[in-house]
């Protein structure tokens, strides 16, 4: 068995989803400009420094999901997908994802972007496989909370450990384990692969790369 992992945001997409959700949700004026944008860039600036503390993040992100009914979010969610996420999916990376697939890997999408914004993206690459961070339902509606542990930084490696347990697998079981990436968030995941690749990487991880050899992927050069 081999296994591909790839993480989403500026790796799998030349966008970051979560961070576009939000703006897409302030500039068709449906959340207050002064209120949210600001706090949306300053989180952002975080994850790309890699000091983002993912409740402080996720109390705030979430909470535009328990504000609203589900039919609004889902209907907004439809525009965001035609206008936004749509027009970002390259054809290079939905080649790399079934390149993997022809080779027999079991593709999954590894995401700290709640599973109600990258749901509908992994589908559009035919990525059936998904671990996302998870907002509490009930009732069909959101709560503001979340559900389990985040999939972000360590996060993501408990969450791909419970995915295989449940499968009563380990990394060990697959003769190759590829993982896809751009953020040093990621390094606790990328060094568990037996095939770590930097997609576009920040300089942290970049210099990583770097100093251990592994592959730099400019996808879409």
């Amino acid at each position: 068995m081999k296994l591909a992992l790839f993480d989403l945001d500026n790796t799998l997409l030349p966008m970051d989803s979560d961070h576009g959700w939000s703006q897409f949700l302030v500039d068709k004026g449906l959340l207050d400009r002064e209120r949210f944008e600001a706090k949306n860039n300053y989180f952002y600036e975080q994850y790309k420094a890699g000091t983002l503390n993912i409740f402080e993040y996720l109390e705030f992100n979430l909470a535009v999901l328990h504000e609203n009914p589900r039919a609004q979010l889902d209907a907004w969610h439809a525009q965001y997908m035609a206008q936004v996420i749509e027009p970002h999916v390259k054809q290079s990376a939905i080649d790399l994802v079934n390149k993997h697939k022809s080779e027999g890997a079991i593709c999954m999408i590894i995401t700290a972007t709640n599973s109600f914004v990258t749901t509908p993206i992994a589908k559009l690459f035919g990525v059936t496989e998904l671990i996302a961070t998870i907002p509490e339902e009930i009732n069909g509606e959101f709560t503001g909370k979340v559900n389990g542990e985040p999939s972000f930084r360590e996060g993501k490696v408990t969450r791909l450990n419970l995915w295989l347990q449940e499968r009563n697998w380990t990394l060990s079981n697959f003769e190759s384990v590829h993982f896809y990436s751009d953020s040093i968030n990621d390094l606790p995941l990328l060094e568990q692969a037996t095939h770590p690749v930097a997609v576009h990487p920040d300089e942290r991880l970049a210099a990583v790369s770097r100093e251990r050899g592994w592959p730099i992927l400019e996808l879409f050069a």
